[in-house]
């Protein structure tokens, strides 16, 4: 029953990321974290989001703009080495805060809360119509880049970030997508390469199963997204991406992601 659940949840995310670009490992992080402990859900996670984002390389990588990822790429591969690397040495990390809900006692961390406060800035952009008409400008994309991929590496949340600053930056719907997948799957390869120490113990040959099965139903999403890609208006891709960013932020500042 875990596998059907998780592989429904793998396949549904990817349609969603194939679009707003992110949501896979946001999503399937926390349905992992109900089944096994808080590091194999996170190491699992990590290799279904890495071979996911190696396939929608095949469908969409030939649209990444060329410029954009060497001006926001390279900082997100060394960003995502700094975080990653800090994320493997700062263990004992205190809540920032916790509090009583649902039947339990939920605790809210500082780096989950930082991004949350951050989407929420980027979202507003999206949906305030003065906003709407701003773009950044190019000397900016190396900030966006740092930033999404150190916090890729440090908690693994990169995606809302990458998408806030590209969703900007005037690319088309398909250059979007494109750039975003190229920038994911090089953030996803540095940290998977500095977790790699850690696999063993984290219950990925024991897992080995779920892995495969999860994989080839994100695989079977992104497939999917693909087709629908070409019925979608850029205008709306921005509103969900916005409104995306929104739950995603409540839901991490909440502690409740």
């Amino acid at each position: 029953m875990d596998i059907f659940i998780i592989s429904i949840v793998a396949f549904l995310a990817a349609i969603l990321t194939f679009f707003s670009g992110f949501g896979l490992g946001t999503i399937l992080t926390p349905v992992l974290m109900i089944f096994f402990p808080v590091e194999v859900a996170i190491a699992l996670t990590g290799v279904v989001h890495f071979f996911n984002n190696v396939f929608k390389l095949f469908l969409v990588g030939r649209h990444a703009n060329r410029d954009v990822l060497i001006r926001f790429g390279i900082p997100a591969v060394i960003a995502a080495i700094l975080g990653s690397w800090l994320l493997l040495n700062i263990t004992d990390l205190q809540p920032l805060f916790t509090y009583n809900a649902f039947g339990r006692e939920i605790e809210v961390y500082p780096v989950k809360f930082i991004i949350s406060i951050l989407l929420i800035i980027f979202a507003s952009m999206d949906l305030i119509p003065y906003f709407s008409k701003l773009q950044f400008s190019k000397d900016k994309l190396p900030i966006g880049g740092a930033l999404s991929g150190f916090f890729g590496g440090l908690s693994g949340n990169q995606g809302a970030l990458r998408s806030a600053f590209l969703i900007k930056a005037g690319l088309s719907k398909e250059a979007f997508i494109g750039t975003a997948v190229v920038v994911s799957t090089l953030v996803d390869f540095t940290r998977l390469s500095i977790y790699a120490t850690n696999f063993t113990t984290s219950g990925l040959t024991d897992n080995f199963l779920l892995v495969v099965i999860a994989t080839l139903s994100a695989i079977a999403g992104a497939y999917l997204g693909n087709i629908l890609l070409k019925k979608v208006t850029l205008k709306f891709l921005q509103v969900t991406v916005a409104i995306l960013l929104i739950v995603i932020s409540i839901g991490l500042g909440s502690g409740l992601i």
